[in-house]
């Protein structure tokens, strides 16, 4: 299966589109104003206890206060020596009101993001701090050398644990990952050397920064593609910023320098997520009904607390025999349920309703195709093929911000209760118009109209509307046009040329 990961960088939002032999299957924005933060350690500081939910809430800097359990902090983190009595600890178990003796407000911690923030919630922390790498994860404060259940090999294991136990410090703590497997001593050694480099500067940091630091960013953009790259076996990395390329290559003589050759630059004069059809595909997952190659279609519904997925026929019609037009329409949804879980990052409780078969060998069948296309996808899930109610349940995990509430925000009129492409989404789509018109428009002066909304956004963020064109072009605001919406008008001809230059 060949891999590709294509990566488009923008004024305001960068893109990361995973292709499986051609096919969009997974999807990430990095926008400007919006970021993830799971796997980023801040320096902390302490704003109220809740001895009745055995936690406290902490200042990292987001725009919510974040979620910390006392369960989940390290005597080491928050440099207190009552949490290194056992009996202390032991006693805190049964009464959580002893924490607060503890961790006090205004007082500072060392922090690592373990979920998200979603919706009203703010985001989960963890005392237990971790450093990934290609071939091992690095666990401060600890003393024990664990080895990935996938590597099977007894003699391998021990090879790497002896590699491990001569290389690592005292009270370091080390995970030794599946991708570790049959690699030397020499590459194991010198991941280990970079890590605990990182880990000194996180220290190092600590003591000198100001409250509600971020002290290592795991999220910043040549560290996810590196990520990518690495974990998902990724063939090639194409890239359209010259920039970025050296950046990424850069880091990648320190830790994978066998990975360079699979950076390419894009140097061709369509976009690069037009020349891919990625863009196309993007416009598909707006919608939560979506047409299969048989003729059927799924409709995808997403709330707070679960997503329900239900599978139709639509004008497929197959042959004479009931039973084999179900289950050919069921298996091609099962293909497609799974790339839409990755591409659209669908957590939680999933509940998939397939068309109702009569023989449990096509049901079986339709259930193994599923579980072979989810294991592609390297979120942690489950899958749990029998339900009372006749349904397919299952959960993921959530890692990141799902893909709609990257392109969406909040509806400033409706206030939550529905929701509008986002104002960087917009101006994206506006910049994506002027590119394409760069090479086919004739000389001329553009107004481009939009909600007053997305107007202001623009006037805040001045500075990344500076781009050259061979054709001048100035903003206008009409509060007629809907959030999503612009328009084009050519002074020259004194027409409406949006459409000219869509997608």
């Amino acid at each position: 299966m060949k891999t590709e990961l294509i990566v488009n960088i923008a004024p305001f939002e960068n893109t990361l589109a995973l292709l499986e032999n051609g096919i969009l299957v997974e999807l990430y924005t990095h926008s400007s104003s919006t970021k993830e933060v799971v796997g980023n350690i801040y320096k902390g500081v302490v704003k109220d206890n809740v001895p009745g939910m055995g936690a406290c809430f902490v200042n990292i800097g987001l725009d919510r206060t974040a979620l910390f359990h006392y369960r989940d902090a390290i005597p080491d983190t928050i440099r207190n020596k009552k949490l290194k009595s056992k009996k202390f600890r032991k006693q805190v178990r049964h009464n959580n009101k002893k924490m607060g003796t503890v961790l006090e407000s205004g007082q500072e911690v060392l922090v690592q993001v373990e979920k998200p923030p979603v919706g009203k919630k703010g985001a989960r922390l963890t005392g237990e701090i971790s450093i990934p790498g290609k071939y091992m994860v690095l666990i401060p404060y600890n003393d024990y050398v664990a080895i990935s259940r996938r590597i099977t090999n007894n003699k391998e294991k021990k090879r790497l644990k002896k590699i491990v136990l001569d290389a690592k410090y005292k009270n370091m703590g080390v995970i030794v990952r599946t991708n570790a497997e049959g690699h030397s001593e020499k590459d194991l050694k010198r991941e280990y050397k970079n890590l605990s480099k990182i880990w000194r500067d996180i220290r190092n940091q600590y003591k000198k920064a100001p409250p509600e630091t971020c002290l290592f960013d795991d999220n910043d953009l040549p560290s996810i593609i590196i990520r990518d790259l690495i974990h998902k076996n990724i063939d090639k990395v194409i890239i359209d910023s010259k920039s970025y390329k050296e950046k990424l290559i850069k880091r990648l003589k320190r830790t994978s320098p066998d990975k360079i050759n699979k950076i390419k630059l894009y140097n061709e004069e369509s976009d690069i997520l037009d020349s891919f059809g990625i863009e196309k595909e993007i416009q598909k997952i707006f919608k939560n009904r979506l047409y299969l190659n048989s003729g059927g279609f799924i409709v995808i519904q997403e709330t707070e607390a679960l997503v329900s997925i239900d599978v139709n026929t639509g004008s497929f019609v197959g042959g004479k025999n009931l039973e084999k037009t179900v289950t050919t329409t069921n298996i091609d949804a099962a293909k497609e349920i799974a790339r839409q879980i990755r591409l659209q990052d669908l957590t939680g409780m999933l509940f998939i309703d397939f068309i109702d078969m009569k023989r449990n060998q096509n049901r079986n069948k339709v259930i193994q195709t599923f579980k072979e296309e989810m294991k592609k996808d390297f979120s942690p899930h489950k899958i749990f093929s029998k339900s009372p109610l006749n349904l397919v349940e299952m959960t993921r995990k959530r890692s990141k911000t799902d893909v709609l509430s990257s392109y969406f925000e909040t509806c400033p009129c409706c206030h939550s209760v529905g929701r509008v492409l986002s104002r960087n989404t917009t101006l994206n789509k506006i910049f994506k118009w002027l590119d394409r018109a760069e090479k086919y428009h004739p000389v001329d002066s553009l107004e481009i109209t939009v909600h007053p909304w997305v107007y202001k956004f623009a006037q805040q963020n001045e500075d990344k509307l500076k781009r050259d064109y061979h054709f001048t072009w100035n903003l206008k605001s009409d509060i007629d046009l809907d959030f999503k919406e612009f328009q084009v008008y050519s002074i020259k001809s004194k027409k409406d040329i949006t459409d000219l230059y869509k997608t």
